[in-house]
């Protein structure tokens, strides 16, 4: 055999045992979704996979499975802490219960505003509260807008604390969430999103509370018809990843992971935004009846006691609470 054939052969073995190691490298990730379609979410977690196939070369495709068809969020959240799922877009209010630092942004009235809670969690408190997220199996890659969530219900305006006392309230299934309604002297009914629209209409609960987008996209406006701006609780929502899969990758494609998170979050923020005002025109349009709280300082103050009993509870989450606090 004379050099050249040689010298052809053997590049040729090389090709092919590199290609077989690219081969066994790349990974397939699946991904769960609650929202639809054209929700923001939605689309920018479809924006993920885009751009995380395009930045790892391949190495990393991500297939999206969206309007919670694998299951509900309590069991797509298990399924990512062991690794049956690869990611999932999550609110972080049933993460609490699980990771004591993610249950900070659960505290009533913690962020100021929109803008406050963004500087934060981009910031050193995110990391924070992603590092003891990894302590359960979850990595926090990014964070995505959940609105500013209010009260809703189908008998009165809330006005003031004690328009809350004896009323029914929906909340997600966390202690903090029944710990701020009962403060307020409701009634607080945990139960999971999908039977919240029935439960409204045949007056299991008077009430729940959410953002602009999920009472309209829900059609919960058309059973609980007063909505009052009370944005007492701006819970984030993350792009969590099972660690064991995030750690399993090269440095290179950990970094290009992450980078395709943020940049969809960016897009998730501006369609949030303008989705939460198309939203709130539509139930306006609708006949739901608005109303401002003049001062929400007397709903502050009766969330004291929830702070309080939180952090006597969980001492070492107190510099943790100070750092968001106090980020400017």
């Amino acid at each position: 055999m004379n050099y050249l054939k040689k010298a052809a052969l053997s590049i040729a073995a090389t090709a092919f045992v590199a290609g077989l190691s690219v081969s066994a490298q790349a990974v397939e990730w699946r991904g769960w979704n609650i929202h639809k379609p054209d929700y923001p979410n939605t689309v920018a977690m479809d924006k993920f996979a885009e751009l995380v196939d395009a930045k790892t070369g391949g190495n990393v495709t991500v297939k999206m499975f969206h309007s919670g068809v694998l299951g509900s969020q309590p069991d797509a959240i298990e399924q990512v802490r062991i690794g049956g799922l690869a990611i999932g877009n999550f609110n972080l209010g049933p993460i609490g219960p699980m990771a004591a630092e993610a249950n900070v942004v659960s505290l009533p009235f913690i962020f100021k505003d929109m803008g406050h809670m963004h500087r934060a969690l981009d910031g050193e408190a995110g990391d924070k509260i992603s590092a003891g997220m990894a302590k359960i199996g979850l990595i926090a890659l990014a964070w995505y807008d959940s609105g500013a969530r209010s009260f809703y219900n189908s008998k009165k305006p809330i006005m003031e604390p004690a328009d809350v006392k004896g009323l029914k309230v929906r909340v997600m299934n966390n202690d903090l969430y029944s710990g701020m309604i009962a403060a307020l002297g409701g009634n607080p009914s945990p139960m999971a999103f999908s039977e919240v629209y029935q439960s409204l209409k045949t007056g299991v609960v008077d009430g729940a509370e959410n953002n602009w987008p999920s009472y309209e996209s829900t059609g919960h406006f058309e059973v609980a018809g007063y909505y009052s701006l009370s944005q007492h609780l701006i819970i984030p929502e993350c792009v969590c990843v099972n660690a064991k899969a995030y750690n399993d990758l090269s440095a290179a494609d950990q970094k290009a992971v992450k980078d395709a998170a943020r940049e969809s979050a960016v897009l998730q923020r501006e369609l949030w935004e303008k989705r939460a005002i198309s939203s709130r025109e539509k139930v306006m349009k609708a006949g739901v009846k608005f109303n401002e709280i003049p001062n929400k300082d007397a709903f502050m103050s009766a969330m004291e006691p929830v702070h309080e009993k939180y952090l006597a509870a969980n001492p070492d989450l107190v510099p943790l609470v100070n750092l968001i606090k106090n980020t400017k």
